[in-house]
């Protein structure tokens, strides 16, 4: 049999580690079990090896297997890509973007970039800033769409959600907060809406907090949890082995989503391209992830 990766098959495997089996798989792809592991059978043949593993216990792919998941991702980008390109309809216009700073290293900046090559007609125009910021831009009509976080309980109905996250008060080991009042606080500038909350609502228990470090930069505020210069409110990707999660001795934050939202009212061609094109990422086989 000539060696060849097939399209389907390649989505099939993409699909098992998603969905964390065939079984789920299957049924994420609209698919029959049977037919998925056809699929996955006729590709073992194909390259002569094992792509799953089928002991009971052993991890889900074999090393081979999680190889080739790897060309798999790029292959079926690309492959899709340009089978949008290829029946694009032609869009023109212009958009103003704003994006936090966590998420230009992430997915959206690949979702961003195939749209900036698929639609090469619309002129996109970004500014990188705080969540709040944006909001405020938002509703002054100084950006048109935002990708941006918000408290899990401010998430309004037509705003896209694109991934959830907890925070955490954490610091360092070496830090002793003592038996006073009054705690070291280590934030983000004051358009930060987690800093806003620890003030508004975290001391409200009598504990008060002392900004020492203020920082636009999450690398910065993680450095100075570090050095044991006080505590701080963390998205939990920040959160390392050497940090202290603090638990019960402050108010605990609410958990944080981010959104895709666009101005209220605003008609834009471009936008709605854009908006189907992450919405048609979310709907995929694999979830959007922060760097």
């Amino acid at each position: 049999m000539i060696q060849r990766l097939d399209i389907d098959a390649l989505r099939a495997l993409s699909a098992i580690e998603d969905q964390g089996g065939v079984t789920r798989a299957a049924a994420h792809l609209g698919l029959s079990q049977s037919a998925v592991s056809h699929k996955i059978k006729r590709l073992e043949s194909s390259l002569d090896c094992d792509l799953l593993s089928r002991r009971p216990g052993a991890p889900l792919f074999t090393d081979t297997g999680r190889d080739l998941l790897g060309y798999a991702r790029r292959i079926l980008a690309i492959h899709d890509e340009a089978l949008r390109s290829l029946s694009k309809t032609l869009v023109q216009g212009q958009i103003s973007l704003g994006l936090t700073e966590d998420t230009t290293c992430s997915d959206l900046s690949r979702i961003l970039g195939r749209f900036s090559r698929l639609h090469p007609g619309v002129s996109v125009r970004t500014r990188v800033l705080q969540s709040l910021v944006l909001q405020d831009l938002l509703a002054s009509g100084g950006i048109d769409f935002a990708i941006m976080q918000v408290f899990t309980h401010e998430v309004r109905p037509h705003d896209i959600e694109l991934f959830r996250e907890r925070l955490f008060w954490v610091k360092s080991p070496d830090l002793d907060l003592g038996s006073g009042n009054t705690v070291p606080f280590l934030s983000f500038d004051e358009n930060c809406f987690y800093r806003r909350w620890a003030m508004d609502v975290a001391q409200e228990d009598g504990t008060v907090f002392a900004t020492i470090l203020e920082c636009a930069s999450a690398a910065g505020i993680v450095s100075g949890v570090r050095s044991g210069l006080g505590v701080a409110i963390l998205n939990e990707r920040h959160v390392t082995p050497d940090m202290d999660v603090l638990k019960g001795c402050f108010a605990d934050p609410p958990d944080v989503t981010y959104v895709a939202r666009r101005a209220r009212k605003l008609r834009n061609p471009a936008i709605d391209t854009l908006i189907d094109e992450i919405k048609r990422e979310i709907a995929g086989e694999r979830a959007l992830r922060i760097a």
